[in-house]
C-alpha cells in the first residue's frame, strides 16, 4: 500500500506540530517543530506566513491527521464516510476509526516506538491477531481482539529494549511487554483520542 516516504521534518513544520507525533523522534525533530515567521522548503525564507482563512484551517488539520495517522486521501475519505453514518459525533468515531487500526494499536500499546515502525512490523509480518498472522496495517481491531508478536519473532534484537520498558498504553489497551502482546478491552473514548487534532475541522471540511 501506499504511503508518504517524504522528509518529517518538513511535515512537522507545514502542519505545525511536534514530530513527537508520529512517535518517540530526537534530534533534529525538536528544531523541526520550533516555530519560524516562514514557511518551510528551499523557497521559505523569501515568504512569510499569512493569517490563514477558515478553509485553510480545515484543509491543514485534515492533512495532519493523515499524516499522523499515516493514511492517504482516498482512504482517509473513505474513514470519513464511515464515521459520518455512526451514531456517534462524526469527529468522535472519525478518530476512534483511525486508533482502532491494527497499526496504530501496535505503537498504542508500546510494542513500536512509532507509527511508521508500527506499520513496518506489521506489513513485514511479525505480528498475529487472534492467533493468526496479519500484514495489513489497516485492520480496524474491536474489543477482545488480541494482538502478540510472533513467536518466532520475538527474540529479534528489534523487540530487546521493548520488553524492559514499563507500559505506557492507554486504558483501553491491556498490554504485556514483557511477552509482546496486547488486548483491546473497551472502545477508545474521547479522552483517549489524539489531542493534538481537532477533528470538527475536519468535519467541517469535508461537509462543504
Amino acid at each position: 500500500m501506499a504511503r508518504y516516504r517524504g522528509p518529517k521534518t518538513k511535515i512537522a513544520r507545514r502542519e505545525g506540530i511536534s514530530l513527537a507525533a508520529f512517535g518517540n523522534y530526537e534530534g533534529a525533530a525538536f528544531k523541526a517543530a520550533q516555530k519560524k515567521n516562514y514557511p518551510p522548503g528551499h523557497n521559505g525564507k523569501k515568504g512569510s506566513f499569512s493569517k490563514p482563512s477558515e478553509f485553510a484551517k480545515q484543509l491543514r488539520e485534515k492533512q495532519k491527521a493523515k499524516r499522523i495517522y499515516g493514511v492517504l486521501e482516498k482512504q482517509f475519505r473513505r474513514y470519513y464516510k464511515k464515521a459520518d453514518k455512526m451514531e456517534m459525533a462524526t469527529n468522535v468515531s472519525l478518530l476512534t476509526l483511525l486508533e482502532k487500526r491494527m497499526d496504530n494499536i501496535v505503537y498504542r500499546s508500546g510494542i513500536a516506538e512509532t507509527r511508521r515502525q508500527a506499520r513496518q512490523i506489521v506489513t513485514h509480518g511479525l505480528m498475529n491477531l487472534n492467533g493468526k498472522r496479519v500484514d495489513i496495517p489497516s485492520i480496524e481491531l474491536k474489543v477482545g481482539d488480541k494482538i502478540e508478536v510472533r513467536d518466532t519473532k520475538k527474540a529479534s534484537p528489534l523487540f530487546n529494549e521493548i520488553k524492559k520498558k514499563k507500559p505506557r498504553a492507554p486504558k483501553w489497551l491491556k498490554t504485556d511487554l514483557k511477552s509482546l502482546n496486547c488486548e483491546i478491552i473497551r472502545d477508545p473514548q474521547k479522552d483517549d483520542l489524539e489531542h493534538i487534532i481537532e477533528a470538527q475541522l475536519i468535519v467541517e471540511y469535508y461537509s462543504k
